[in-house]
């Protein structure tokens, strides 16, 4: 078995640090603690073999088409709905709601910057917790 050769995930960003923060909110990986707020690069470090950061560099022009890449949330501990509202709560916004009646499905959001995630069920929620 191969060890994951991913290192990070990066972001480009118009304000670095206030995105790390946001995605720290979403993943619980801290910002490392030679990061400044003023910094050019923000790496959020989950200090967890095989896991990759999410870095996070500054770039002079904003997101102006759909992600290509999007990352898919699946909540830890509590539910879908918990996280979203939690999420919205920091930041983020509502993009497209792919929730079904009969629980299973999906919500859109996007980043402060407009990047797209999406948050799907928890463990729990789908019985294998």
């Amino acid at each position: 078995m191969f060890p994951n050769p991913v290192r990070h995930i990066t972001f480009d960003a118009l304000e670095p640090y206030k995105i790390a923060e946001f995605w720290s909110a979403v993943t619980g990986f801290p910002i490392h603690p030679d990061d400044e707020k003023d910094d050019d690069e923000i790496l959020l470090d989950p200090d967890r073999p095989g896991v990759p950061g999410l870095l996070f560099i500054r770039v002079p022009d904003a997101k102006a088409v759909k992600n290509r890449v999007h990352l898919d949330i699946q909540p830890p501990t509590g539910t879908r709905d918990e996280t979203v509202e939690r999420l919205i709560g920091v930041g983020a916004r509502l993009v497209d709601d792919r929730r079904r009646e009969d629980g299973s499905g999906w919500v859109v959001l996007a980043d402060p910057e407009g990047n797209e995630l999406c948050i799907e069920r928890s463990t729990a929620e789908r019985g294998q917790g």
